[in-house]
């Protein structure tokens, strides 16, 4: 087979591959779609709950109430169904990978997808009540707190990313050790700076209070601790068995 027939091959593999991703997000959010509504009111809870009594949200634009629970919908049929699109991606580069890399990929897409949504729920169940419970209780007395729904959802998505990517620490620790880019010592030597940088990203994604910061550090730091406890247990480029299909 030619480059350009093989590259031709691979382009068609990739579209079909993309179309069964984006089929599956399609059928999954047709079925989410008539429960919009419940599920903004779940994402909502956090602050709803907290909410002074006769308190509610807003919305500021004619199409947002339609607009904005649709989105959540979308969002959630992403994340139900992330574990195919990965499949799906795996299976477009697996063919070129090497026997010891799919080995090790295969675990790390499981686990970075698990770690990914136990972010999620840690800021859900554990810091939304603390955030939204410490800027209810700060609201100046004659203010009257009414968010508006599609603020409140870019505010939650903000925190989400944040924290499903904080929860991905370790699995990008074992991925550099792993390939050789740093060693576990230097990981060590270079703590006190990432337990610095952990309270600075804190800071930034949350509100400025020490209990929400920290709320994101900590996890942020003992993840770190995590990363470079496992990553003791993986073995170095070099120890690699030889490449072989």
């Amino acid at each position: 087979m030619s480059t350009s027939e093989s590259l031709i091959s691979h382009l068609i593999e990739l579209r079909t591959r993309l179309m069964r991703i984006f089929a599956a997000i399609v059928v999954v959010f047709l079925c989410f779609a008539p429960w919009s509504r419940e599920l903004y009111t779940f994402l909502a809870h956090p602050l709803l709950a907290h909410l002074p009594k006769g308190g509610s949200m807003i919305a500021t634009e004619v199409t947002t109430p339609f607009l904005v629970p649709m989105k959540i919908a979308l969002m959630a049929s992403f994340l139900v169904t992330l574990p195919h699109t990965l499949y799906q991606l795996w299976a477009f580069v697996a063919p070129g990978l090497y026997s010891h890399e799919k080995k090790l990929v295969a675990p790390l897409i499981v686990g970075s997808t698990f770690l990914f949504f136990c972010g999620m729920s840690f800021a859900y169940f554990l810091v939304f009540p603390v955030v939204f419970g410490f800027i209810t209780k700060v609201t100046p007395e004659g203010v009257s707190m009414m968010t508006d729904i599609g603020k409140y959802l870019d505010f939650v998505l903000t925190l989400f990313i944040a924290f499903g990517v904080t929860f991905e620490v370790p699995i990008i620790v074992i991925i550099l050790v792993r390939m050789g880019f740093i060693e576990v010592k230097k990981l060590k030597e270079i703590r006190p700076y990432f337990v610095v940088c952990a309270f600075v990203i804190g800071a930034l994604f949350t509100p400025p209070d020490v209990v929400s910061q920290t709320m994101l550090a900590l996890p942020l730091w003992l993840l770190y601790e995590l990363g470079i406890f496992l990553a003791r247990f993986t073995p170095k480029p070099a120890e690699d068995l030889p490449a072989g299909k």
